[in-house]
């Protein structure tokens, strides 16, 4: 249950921390309203450190469903765990999209474009081309993989390795995420979808469901390539 915790507490943070800097640059009446890229970029970059940091030596702060598979595949994590880690995930991404919803209330009433509200939930390609799409989830998550691997192989001080995937994650999404907003973990993508459709947002539109499958096996994909491609070469 420690795991299942972990997983969910941390996932919770990342996503009201990470959609929580989405909402507060694209909504309306928001303080942050039109601070751009640098500044998502930066939040979700921290958003992840943060977290891990403090869940870091109770479940590995995982938050990322790919992730655990890739780690299952290349047997640093028992399948028999994976089901626990997913749980807690999916949990905690949900609920953490459900605090953002309640931060942000206001500036959801005062939002006109139903597509900027389901961008503070879910990912949306700047340009619709599933397979750019779909290829571009699994380099970014590759890249996310295959860096933590590398990371945590280096002999570093206690703590600087977490933030070391920080940086990993702020560079995802200043180099590879303007092509579909680098959801690289179907668990910060699929759970506030989720959220989205269910939630009483105020004039809110669909949850894109046609296009909600590649952030979810796209990543996984890519992040299995990674930490196969780490153990093999590495």
């Amino acid at each position: 249950m420690t795991i299942f915790f972990a997983e969910m507490i941390g996932t919770l943070l990342l996503i009201l921390l990470g959609d929580g800097v989405v909402a507060n640059v694209v909504l309306k009446n928001s303080k942050g309203h039109g601070s751009g890229w640098m500044v998502i970029t930066t939040g979700w970059a921290f958003a992840v450190a943060i977290p891990a940091l403090i869940f870091g030596s109770y479940s590995g702060a995982h938050f990322n469903p790919a992730l655990t598979i890739a780690f299952a595949v290349i047997g640093k994590l028992t399948w028999s765990q994976v089901p626990i880690y997913l749980a807690g995930q999916f949990l905690g991404g949900f609920l953490g999209a459900v605090l953002v919803f309640v931060q942000y209330y206001d500036q959801f009433k005062s939002t006109d474009d139903k597509m900027d509200k389901l961008g503070v939930f879910a990912t949306i390609p700047a340009v619709r081309n599933n397979l750019i799409n779909f290829m571009s989830e699994v380099i970014g998550t590759f890249v996310l993989v295959f860096g933590i691997l590398g990371i945590g192989g280096q002999n570093l001080v206690n703590g600087v390795g977490t933030l070391c995937v920080g940086f990993l994650i702020w560079v995802i999404g200043l180099s590879l995420g303007g092509s579909t907003g680098y959801a690289i973990n179907p668990a910060r993508d699929l759970a506030p979808r989720i959220a989205h459709a269910l939630l009483p947002i105020p004039n809110k539109g669909d949850s894109d469901w046609k296009y909600a499958w590649i952030p979810v096996i796209a990543p996984i994909i890519g992040g299995v390539l990674g930490a196969v491609s780490y153990t093999m070469f590495l």
